[in-house]
């Protein structure tokens, strides 16, 4: 049974960036870090950890933008949108911004990271708060609990 709904598509802003979701996420987050307030002009960024099997781009070439360091952040080469970001050393997911996706409206953040830099208004309705990260061996236990938890994108008409 796919409640899933996949596959789900997405893109940039201009539209030139195409890309494809095929598996379901592993977990969704805000991260209030500064360095993602910065990167989205915003309070928090919004993300959806897919497995990397289950993510392509379907059309364009993503460049690498933000500290050009070790997190390596993808932009459409033409409108900046933030698309995606490979975490270092870490190939098994993707963190696509969840705003990225054609239909976003089932997102909620699941867990939000660096509260200690969240600026003080912002609030987000995340099961699972943490300072910085979760430790390491505390995300098969979210991943987990997100997998039985989470919400799901409406079921696809037929046309």
């Amino acid at each position: 049974m796919n409640d899933w709904n996949l596959p789900w598509e997405g893109g940039c802003r201009c539209g030139q960036l195409r890309l494809k979701v095929s598996a379901a996420p592993l977990l969704t987050m805000a991260c209030h870090c500064t360095g993602c307030q910065r990167m989205t002009a915003s309070a928090f960024s919004l993300s959806v950890a897919i497995p990397s099997v289950g993510f392509s781009v379907l059309k364009g070439q993503p460049v690498i933008g933000g500290l050009h360091g070790a997190a390596r952040h993808y932009f459409c080469p033409h409108c900046m949108s933030w698309i995606f970001t490979r975490p270092e050393g870490i190939d098994e997911f993707v963190n696509l911004r969840a705003t990225m996706l054609d239909d976003a409206s089932w997102f909620m953040p699941f867990i939000e990271t660096w509260t200690t830099e969240r600026l003080s208004w912002a609030t987000t309705p995340a099961v699972h708060s943490f300072e910085t990260l979760p430790a390491y061996e505390e995300y098969p236990g979210l991943v987990e609990e997100y997998a039985q938890q989470a919400s799901k994108p409406a079921s696809k008409t037929a046309t």
